[in-house]
């Protein structure tokens, strides 16, 4: 959505519902410096949500939308999952697919998006859970790899099945017990960051979403290299406070240890020849564009 197609008519503005009216006027849409510090004063990145109080999974939300370098042109898939209670919520064209079947969903949407606007940028950005990534849709995330769908993959890491209770996923680390899963993970976490990067991707990460420059850094980086060179994937770690026994003022914490450099989240990036070649490029074009705005700021105020 753009803030030409939310714009009010003068003569109506007024009558308007004051929702609305701060939507128009705080909408960071059309913006080049949008980030993550735009959340809390524009309505479009989700300010108000049905997650559980505390979520992280409502952090990450946030710091996606608020980072995306094109949400004008961008769809989002998702999956059945927690994530499907924020897509009502979220200004942004979005699609709810069938359990596991998000990879397939996107890479037919890019192809089609590509076909219909050939001069126009659209991106795919495909958001699920690890039981819809590494379980029942790993076929179809496999394939959209190994098929170089320029799309970028980023999975909610909560290591289990949350939103039905508690289920083993995947993801899961060994021994760990969870309300349906009570004699615990019998083998170890899928190790699906590497197993990304052997099967064609062209940027990986590994993170938690403690850090919101962190996570505004990885999104840019994934859209804008597949939107050039090719797939790319992020695993995020949104832990479920309730599965894993956490308040809902411990979530923070929970990432902070579990990024520590000898944890499972430790920071892990991997980044294709092409695709370092493609960041030194864009970063060289940003220096110049927040240059030339320097100096013409400077000239306006002399």
């Amino acid at each position: 959505m753009s803030k030409e197609k939310i714009k009010i008519s003068e003569d109506l503005f007024d009558i308007m519902p004051s929702d609305y009216q701060d939507l128009v006027k705080s909408s960071t849409y059309g913006k080049e410096d949008r980030g993550w510090k735009d959340i809390g004063t524009s309505k479009e990145l989700i300010e108000q949500h049905s997650l559980c109080a505390g979520c992280p999974e409502s952090m990450a939300f946030r710091y996606i939308l608020a980072s995306l370098p094109n949400p004008e042109d961008t769809v989002m898939v998702g999956s059945t999952g927690c994530t499907s209670l924020v897509f009502p919520m979220v200004a942004v064209h979005n699609i709810h697919s069938l359990f596991g079947n998000q990879n397939a969903i996107a890479s037919g949407l890019k192809r089609a998006l590509s076909v219909r606007f050939p001069d126009r940028t659209k991106d795919v950005v495909v958001l699920a859970g690890d039981g819809a990534t590494v379980d029942i849709g790993l076929d179809m995330t496999l394939q959209a790899w190994f098929r170089q769908e320029k799309f970028t993959t980023i999975c909610f890491d909560n290591e289990l099945y949350a939103n039905t209770g508690g289920q083993e996923s995947g993801l899961m680390q060994k021994g760990f017990v969870a309300k349906m899963a009570p004699v615990g993970k019998l083998f170890e976490k899928v190790r699906l960051p590497e197993i990304a990067r052997e099967s064609g991707c062209h940027y990986v990460v590994n993170c938690t979403v403690s850090k919101p420059s962190l996570v505004e850094k990885v999104i840019r980086n994934a859209v804008h290299i597949a939107r050039e060179i090719g797939p790319t994937y992020l695993q995020l770690y949104t832990p479920c406070i309730l599965e894993i026994g956490k308040n809902s003022m411990e979530g923070l914490q929970e990432m902070r240890d579990s990024e520590k450099p000898t944890e499972r989240f430790a920071y892990k990036e991997y980044v294709s020849e092409p695709a370092k070649q493609l960041l030194a490029e864009l970063a060289a074009k940003d220096k110049e564009r927040k240059a030339a705005a320097k100096q013409l700021a400077g000239q306006a105020t002399a």
